[in-house]
């Protein structure tokens, strides 16, 4: 019993990787070339850590949903690639080689999804626009209230939702609907954000989802 269990994990090795190019790893080419790489070199299984948008402490074990995509992981090149961003976007920041530094990376992507957003809403790339929306109400059940919660969040400063308006934490319709109409913009690009985190259209396929390499992508 021992040994079948040893010849069972002949291929497993644990290894923590993090890509920085842009100052954080990200969900785009590199990690597919990674995950490529794993099932030539005969690797069995990965895992990677959970996805989700990171909360207090930036910890990707304590995220604000259990079903979104962060927007920190989104890929710049993908987005380049999309034509919604452009190399001169990024160009210029240096990171530190060893470590993450969230403040500066986030305001760092926050600042390259917005442009992306911007050219998207603005007709760049119409041709995506049916994907996107196909996307917001695939996922209309948890999406909706997820982008309000992250529009309201940012509108008022970061602050604990407990600290909000008590019309707000107790979900008064009429607050609800007024803030979704003043944050309009926000929500959508906050749905925006969701889908570029972890892109469907570039989700592994073939070999990279189970062909011999079994994951918890």
């Amino acid at each position: 019993m021992f040994l079948g269990r040893l010849s069972c994990l002949r291929r497993a090795a644990a290894r923590r990787l993090a890509c920085v190019p842009y100052g954080i790893g990200d969900v785009g080419p590199a990690a597919l070339t990674w995950i490529d790489r794993l099932q030539q070199a005969g690797q069995t299984w990965w895992q990677a850590l959970p996805l989700g948008p990171t909360g207090y402490g930036n910890s990707p074990y304590q995220p604000l949903s259990s079903f979104a995509g962060n927007g920190l992981l989104a890929s710049p090149e993908w987005l380049i690639e999309d034509g919604l961003l452009r190399a001169s976007d990024y160009e210029g920041n240096v990171f530190p080689a060893g470590a993450i530094d969230y403040d500066v990376v986030i305001p760092f992507k926050r600042r390259l999804l917005e442009i992306a957003w911007n050219a998207f809403r603005t007709g760049t790339r119409a041709d995506l626009r049916p994907a996107y929306e196909q996307f917001c109400d695939a996922h209309r059940h948890w999406l909706e209230d997820y982008a309000l919660f992250r529009a309201l969040k940012e509108a008022h400063h970061g602050a604990y939702y407990l600290e909000w308006p008590s019309e707000l934490v107790h979900r008064d319709p009429a607050a609800l609907a007024q803030a979704r109409r003043s944050l309009e913009d926000v929500i959508d690009q906050g749905s925006a954000c969701s889908i570029c985190a972890v892109s469907p259209r570039r989700a592994p396929q073939g070999p990279r989802a189970g062909e011999g390499c079994t994951s918890d992508w």
